[in-house]
């Protein structure tokens, strides 16, 4: 029944679908094994995508050819600008979804990819014969081989459900686990680990008082996530969603069920992801809160089910629904289902290559949760580079790496390469040094060259970010050249509260001042708005970022080309770190296990102090 494939992807969840697309649209032939057809891209939580940090990821999946981007556009109900407070750096965009609309996309975009097959079956074991991967085993009992293999098992591997006292094997709620590979992975020297995810109980919206709670509109300006023009919809078609918040009385009624919480009777092992707390541990942390914000999210455009955002929990369903009926609107909640705990394997990051392809076994990759990341975008853009590697491995190419200073993308993984994760890991905008170079903005003017000279960006988004460039130049141009004369434009800057000018001066120093902004320009003075007319939104917007930050952006480029030095400093690949009995006991150890491949990666890793790197230095004769 089976050729031999390219590249076998095991999952198809976010990271699953990330990397099939990637692998058959570079030219490899893909096989996509999956556990239920009708569950391709499923979105498990909350029906959202992006958000602070992770908008970032999916602007770069899509800078780069991966589908994340186009699909959460169709299918978004509502779209906003986070952060947009503060500088552009910090600027992350987010859409709310139609969960069925969302997960169908995906699967017709995949199902027109080229080069790629599906199968339904449960994988229960790999085929390895002298530390290379050669295919699967299937739970039908088929062998399928292939040159390397992708696993994007999320958290079905060993999954156990928690509701209460209740508990049960499943990967997600009405589906099962499963079961085999961790054991196998176990047997071949890998080590493997237990996390802990939540979800919300889901709510008919029919039994809402939505006038007991705050609307949240979305943006008047939709911009979405794809540089493609993927027919978002309008402003005034958005489902709004709406913020409410527990009281003391809801906290009180949680409280009753501790005693048969799962994560409290020890019945729970492994951790939990820090940065989206279920209810019953915000109480525990945050105990001088009287209250808690949580976001009413409605799952489509045509259904009444609402998730409770900041409602994720595991108490036993009767103290979830108690709890949840004294909150503001949900006087006469209805439940479609209750909020759980699942449990599940994951493998310690630390054990794979940049690629993510595995350091014990050739041509295994591992992508998403199985890493210890939490959330669909962190999952996507893992699928995203495995997918591409393992094509590269198979063509016999070179290995292709994001590095820290180039994308969001590069941060998480060299974070999870070099320090590991015994939480599920969040991405942040916090985490990235250099985020003044990585904006949402300009996510293609960065990574789409460098992903169609690989042979996965078409040609279609080059011609794109070439015109973008181009005409990006010219309004920085025209921003240089033109002038104001102080009687034009005095009146508006008395009006801002700043100082007004003695002499013409350049327009494009007078937008280096901070409460200026270029659109106010174009409004105010009408030489410019001529010269700018013809110019669409998003280049304005992009030549007003380098020209306001120009100084912070070259600042950073000189960081950037600092640090750079210490990663062209290459540690030989068999390096005995052990016979330096002058590095610490821990640095030691950890650069044994880790095997960092510069002296760059050698300083990121935890518990390797700046002396042990002098000491490499030294004794490197640098």
């Amino acid at each position: 029944m089976f050729q031999e494939y390219d590249v076998i992807v095991v999952g198809a969840g976010h990271a699953g679908c990330e990397t099939a697309a990637a692998a058959a649209n570079m030219g490899s032939k893909t096989l996509l094994v999956t556990m239920n057809m009708q569950t391709i891209a499923q979105m498990s939580c909350n029906p959202a995508m992006g958000g602070i940090g992770k908008g970032q990821i999916v602007r770069e999946i899509d800078a780069m050819g991966g589908y994340s981007g186009i699909v959460s556009d169709k299918s978004m109900i509502q779209f906003r600008m986070l952060n947009k407070s503060k500088g552009p750096a910090m600027w992350s965009p987010r859409t709310q979804n139609d969960r069925h609309l969302f997960a169908a996309t995906w699967r017709e975009m995949l199902e027109q990819t080229p080069n790629l097959d599906f199968w339904q079956d449960m994988v229960k074991g790999l085929i390895v014969s002298r530390g290379t991967i050669e295919g699967i085993v299937t739970g039908m009992g088929q062998e399928i081989r292939a040159k390397a293999v992708v696993l994007t098992n999320g958290t079905f591997l060993n999954g156990v459900i928690h509701v209460g006292e209740k508990q049960f094997g499943g990967g997600r709620m009405g589906e099962k686990g499963a079961t085999g590979i961790t054991e196998q992975l176990v047997e071949l020297g890998f080590e493997a680990d237990r996390l802990k995810t939540g979800t919300p109980p889901r709510i008919d919206g029919r039994s809402l008082d939505y006038s007991k709670m705050e609307i949240q509109d979305g943006d008047e300006e939709i911009v979405g996530f794809s540089y493609l023009d993927t027919n978002r919809i309008k402003s005034n078609q958005q489902r709004n969603c709406w913020i409410t918040y527990t009281s003391q009385e809801v906290h009180d009624i949680l409280k009753t069920g501790f005693d048969r919480s799962p994560m409290y009777q020890g019945r729970i092992q492994g951790s939990g992801p820090r940065y989206c707390p279920s209810i019953e541990d915000k109480i525990n942390r945050f105990a001088d809160k009287d209250r808690h914000q949580l976001f009413v999210e409605p799952e489509g455009w045509n259904t009444v089910e609402i998730y409770v955002n900041g409602f994720s929990t595991s108490l036993p369903e009767q103290v979830q629904y108690e709890a949840l009926k004294k909150v503001p609107g949900f006087e006469n909640c209805k439940f479609f289902r209750p909020g759980y705990a699942i449990e599940y394997d994951y493998f310690p990051p630390t054990q794979l290559q940049f690629t993510l392809e595995t350091k014990l076994v050739k041509n295994l990759f591992f992508a998403g949760q199985i890493n210890g990341t939490t959330g669909y975008e962190e999952a996507a853009c893992q699928g995203l580079i495995a997918g591409i590697n393992a094509h590269q491995n198979v063509a016999g190419k070179e290995p292709f790496v994001l590095k820290r200073n180039e994308a969001y993308i590069g941060v998480l993984i060299d974070d999870l390469i070099n320090k590991g994760t015994d939480e599920p890991y969040r991405m942040f905008t916090s985490r990235a040094e250099f985020r003044t170079l990585m904006r949402q903005d300009n996510a293609d003017m960065r990574l789409t060259e460098i992903s169609y000279k690989m042979g996965l960006a078409k040609e279609d988004r080059m011609e794109l970010v070439r015109q973008k460039k181009a005409r990006v130049d010219e309004i920085k141009d025209i921003l240089a050249k033109s002038t104001v004369e102080p009687e034009e434009i005095n009146v508006f800057l008395e009006n801002k509260g700043t100082s007004t000018l003695k002499e013409r001066q350049k327009v494009g120093k007078i937008l280096l001042r901070p409460d200026i902004s270029l659109n106010e320009l174009i409004l105010y003075i009408p030489s410019i708005q001529e010269n700018l007319k013809a110019f669409k939104p998003e280049e304005l917007e992009q030549a007003e970022i380098q020209v306001k930050y120009d100084t912070y952006i070259e600042k950073e480029k000189e960081m950037v080309q600092r640090m750079s030095a210490m990663e062209d400093l290459r540690i030989p690949e068999n390096f005995n770190f052990e016979k330096l009995q002058a590095l610490s006991t821990e640095a030691r150890q950890k650069l044994t296990k880790i095997r960092p491949h510069t002296l760059g990666q050698a300083s990121r890793i935890s518990g390797v102090n700046p002396s042990d790197i002098q000491i490499l230095l030294v004794y490197m004769g640098r």
